[in-house]
């Protein structure tokens, strides 16, 4: 049957993931010959995985980054130090395997898909996964970037990936995105949702200047003033300052916490998603996994909001799922400590008792 997303964000709550499991993995950890919680947040990490799959062992095998490529038409207001033309390039050179991302997942043993749900310019090739929804969003400053039915028929796009890699055997997603002129979308739908004050979560994206980040953040107060955006709901805020790949992206988080398939967020772009998809669908956070503490501005705030515990500390922004694949690589490492290491019972060593809280 078709699951629509009004219907979903309609219904207002998902599924949580088993509790019971949860605690049980976390239980398993403490019978690993080491120090109590001295895998730090990987513990908790693992035992959420598990949770959403439900089982005590978890699957980390079958992994693919999902890439939505997206333009933006507020590139005209002269927010990005680069064209609009750039987020084709850039695709193309994905679908050829040339960006950073997939060097880094062919690393990783890792697949790599691109989608696109809103590029200006169309990029034929075989490897493209073509979900145009339009061809770039309008210019918010004008008038709102989407109409409700592309932000829905987008969320979709995300939904109906989700369905299917679980239906492939995937045992966990992550994502990414290109698009010129995100990071000014990002900054405006978080400012919007967290009724923050624009200069306080709007950062320099690819390398602004500092007059090309005044005019950025003028361009959002702009728009947020025009539209009443600090009184508006989350579809509303994403409909009228948003991103088609923003969008694509809070389908697929509402879709993988209607499959229970467990998904790495990327950077802030993917960050903004998921504080827009647990606004609509609350409990979709407990099926997201944090990767990275971006140095854009509004990163730090939608992590405390949302709970997430992102591990990698380097001063990323490279984005197109980078900082999911490293968070991959991490993950499969401690998985291979929870699986392989011996427990006390068997290396003589009596199990240490807890008298504290755990992580």
């Amino acid at each position: 049957m078709e699951v629509r997303m009004n219907e979903l964000i309609e219904n207002q709550a998902c599924e949580g993931y088993e509790q019971a499991i949860y605690q049980s993995i976390l239980r398993n950890w403490d019978k690993v010959a080491k120090p109590l919680d001295s895998m730090g947040v990987f513990e908790p990490v693992i035992a959420q995985i598990g949770a959403i799959q439900g089982t005590n062992r978890p699957a980390f095998s079958n992994r693919v980054v999902v890439v939505f490529a997206a333009d933006n038409g507020i590139v005209a207001e002269g927010v990005s130090q680069a064209g609009q033309e750039v987020t084709a390039i850039c695709a193309n050179n994905m679908c050829n395997k040339r960006t950073s991302v997939c060097v880094m997942a062919q690393e990783a043993n890792t697949e790599t898909v691109i989608v696109d749900v809103g590029l200006a310019t169309p990029v034929n090739h075989p490897t493209m996964i073509q979900k145009n929804v339009r061809r770039g969003t309008r210019n918010f400053l004008l008038e709102p970037a989407m109409t409700q039915e592309e932000v829905y028929q987008a969320m979709e796009v995300g939904f109906s990936l989700a369905k299917s890699y679980k239906k492939q055997g995937y045992d966990v997603l992550g994502v990414g995105e290109i698009g010129i002129g995100n990071t000014t979308t990002s900054s405006a739908v978080a400012a919007a949702l967290l009724k923050e004050e624009v200069k306080n979560v709007t950062g320099y994206g690819a390398g602004l200047s500092e007059e090309g980040l005044r005019r950025k953040i003028q361009v959002i107060e702009e728009a947020i003033a025009k539209y009443d955006l600090y009184h508006a709901d989350a579809v509303t805020i994403l409909r009228t300052v948003g991103g088609l790949d923003i969008a694509g992206m809070v389908g697929l988080y509402i879709g993988a916490a209607h499959y229970h398939i467990p998904v790495i967020l990327d950077g802030v772009i993917s960050e903004v998603a998921a504080l827009v998809a647990e606004t609509m669908v609350c409990g979709v956070r407990k099926y997201l996994i944090g990767s990275h503490k971006s140095k854009e501005p509004a990163a730090a705030r939608i992590v405390d909001t949302l709970g997430l515990l992102p591990v990698i500390d380097a001063g990323m922004a490279l984005g197109e799922g980078t900082g999911a694949v490293m968070m991959m690589q991490l993950i499969r490492t401690a998985l291979a400590v929870y699986n392989e290491c011996c427990p006390f019972a068997e290396v003589g060593i009596s199990q240490y008792e807890r008298f504290g809280e755990t992580i």
